[in-house]
């Protein structure tokens, strides 16, 4: 259950939708709607005058779109949190939406209970794609020719320890699981973000998946 004060900011240019939305928004408890936008430059209009701590947003609106609108939010305010909401599940266009460091994205048929599950997983500095969105991102780094030549290699350890990053389990939940010192985890941690030129989780992830590791 969320507990503290999140500030939230929803853009999508179809009204019913984003009543709908907001609607659930305002039934989760520490949580502030601070407006709905219609396009991408409304979005970050209102964020100048009210921040936020998390953006909803769908990637086809008018004018500034959804995956600008992302790239300007990380750009300008990095620490806001991004969850999509859209009715494309194009491989490519996931691609686009992950390598702009978004850290959730569900489709418009998803259900309430998806909705809010990946809004709590964000908000507390996870991320959270859905299932089939998961497998079409998967599909399209399989798809993508991949060089040999600058392959990152990971230890067998440092694997296994991704994995279970995959699978959600904190430090201190794989150090239990693997039977070594939550130190030892955070140290492989560390050398798994700097062999893969990471910087984010949304990245690690990435990595992952495009090596087939999850």
């Amino acid at each position: 259950m969320i507990e503290s004060t999140f500030k939230i900011l929803i853009a999508d240019d179809h009204k019913l939708f984003s009543e709908g939305l907001a609607s659930m928004v305002k039934q989760i408890k520490g949580t502030e709607l601070t407006g709905i936008a219609s396009n991408g430059q409304e979005a970050l209009d209102l964020i100048i005058l009210n921040p936020i701590d998390l953006l909803i947003t769908d990637l086809h609106m008018p004018g500034m779109d959804g995956l600008e609108l992302i790239r300007n939010v990380k750009q300008k305010y990095p620490n806001i949190k991004i969850l999509v909401i859209s009715m494309h599940n194009e491989p490519s266009v996931i691609e686009e939406v992950f390598d702009a460091n978004a850290e959730g994205y569900i489709l418009k048929d998803a259900t309430r209970e998806e909705f809010l599950k990946a809004i709590d997983r964000i908000l507390y500095d996870g991320t959270y794609y859905s299932n089939i969105v998961l497998e079409n991102l998967l599909r399209r780094s399989r798809e993508k020719k991949k060089s040999t030549e600058n392959k990152i290699h990971l230890s067998e350890r440092e694997i296994e320890i991704l994995s279970l990053i995959m699978q959600e389990y904190s430090s201190e939940e794989i150090a239990e699981k693997l039977f070594i010192s939550k130190r030892t985890v955070d140290t492989h941690r560390k050398n798994i973000l700097q062999k893969t030129h990471c910087r984010t989780l949304v990245g690690l992830i990435k990595f992952a998946y495009e090596n087939g590791i999850g």
